[in-house]
């Protein structure tokens, strides 16, 4: 494994020159790490006392192209009037600063709660607001930006995971296979459906609920562009047979802004196992780049491979089975 460890350039005294620089504002002596496992986000304070957050990005994660791609549909968002944390733009009139050679942003400080259960009304004012980011996501391409389907976004995170070696010599081969078994039986059922730039990784934990004003639409890091129905199905509190309820309300709100396919609803169990194999891939990129990140501890041992190639086992079976759709 590496040992480079990518954001090792980065000390507090680096973080404050380099903010300084790019927002020409004065900063404090405020350098406060936050929790994020791909990336590195500081909670900095200016000479007015106003806090900002800087997040550094992963290097070699996504290009510079992507990362562009990425705060433009956050700033398409927010001119949009949608609630979200749009970056701050910085003194050469963009959003994407360097410093030593890792890509950054500064975003206000915005300040919220997660809500653990949706009600019906918050289900119905989310899908309102998934509607509204989609009629954005089709106003702009996004080329530099990873596609989700089974033949490019799954393909790419299988053969990573092969190429360089992360499960254990005997298991290669089972993962392999019913890695393949699974994009070939999904594949069919992508063809003709639409896709435009979406949050990509929609879950509970990326909405935050401002009391007074509305659900924030967070962390854009996964954007991607891919169907509508993947950044609905995440919010779903079960297997689709069980939802019908909370898919409907979410449908309800969307369709105000957004006519939906669906159709598409028959995408939700393959993305839930194209999803299975993304976690894989995203936690095997952070042990592999430094060698010590571990997502999950057990990560890497005989047993949890074992355990996942058995999952995806089951979930080809789920998608084998006909489902009765609301």
């Amino acid at each position: 494994m590496k040992a480079d460890q990518p954001f090792s350039r980065l000390d507090p005294e680096t973080i404050l020159n380099c903010v300084e620089q790019v927002l020409g504002r004065r900063l404090l002596n405020v350098c406060r790490p936050h929790a994020s496992y791909i990336n590195r986000v500081y909670e900095l304070q200016d000479e007015d006392g106003v806090f900002i957050i800087a997040k550094f990005f992963r290097p070699h994660r996504w290009s510079v192209a992507a990362l562009a791609e990425e705060l433009q549909f956050v700033v398409d968002c927010r001119d949009h009037e949608l609630p979200v944390i749009a970056p701050l733009p910085l003194s050469d009139g963009g959003y994407l600063g360097e410093c030593r050679g890792v890509r950054f942003a500064v975003y206000p400080r915005c300040g919220g709660r997660l809500v653990d259960e949706f009600s019906d009304d918050q289900l119905v004012q989310i899908g309102r607001l998934l509607g509204r980011l989609h009629q954005v996501g089709r106003s702009r391409r996004a080329p530099a930006r990873e596609r989700l389907h089974p033949l490019h976004s799954t393909r790419k995170q299988v053969d990573y995971l092969l190429e360089r070696r992360l499960l254990p010599a005997d298991l290669a081969q089972p993962f392999a296979a019913i890695a393949a078994q699974l994009i070939k039986t999904i594949t069919p059922l992508f063809t003709g459906v639409e896709t435009f730039r979406i949050h990509g990784d929609c879950h509970a934990a990326n909405l935050i609920y401002r009391p007074g004003e509305s659900f924030f639409l967070i962390d854009f890091d996964d954007m991607v562009t891919g169907p509508a129905v993947q950044d609905l199905w995440m919010l779903l509190p079960g297997p689709v047979a069980e939802s019908h309820h909370e898919l409907g309300l979410l449908l309800e709100g969307y369709e105000t802004f957004c006519p939906f396919a669906d159709r598409t609803l028959g995408l939700i169990e393959p993305l839930r196992a194209m999803r299975f194999i993304h976690y894989l891939s995203w936690c095997g990129r952070q042990y592999h780049e430094d060698g010590m990140t571990r997502v999950d501890e057990a990560f890497g041992s005989y047993d949890y491979w074992q355990r996942e190639i058995a999952d995806l086992r089951d979930q080809l079976d789920v998608i084998g089975r006909p489902t009765r759709l609301p």
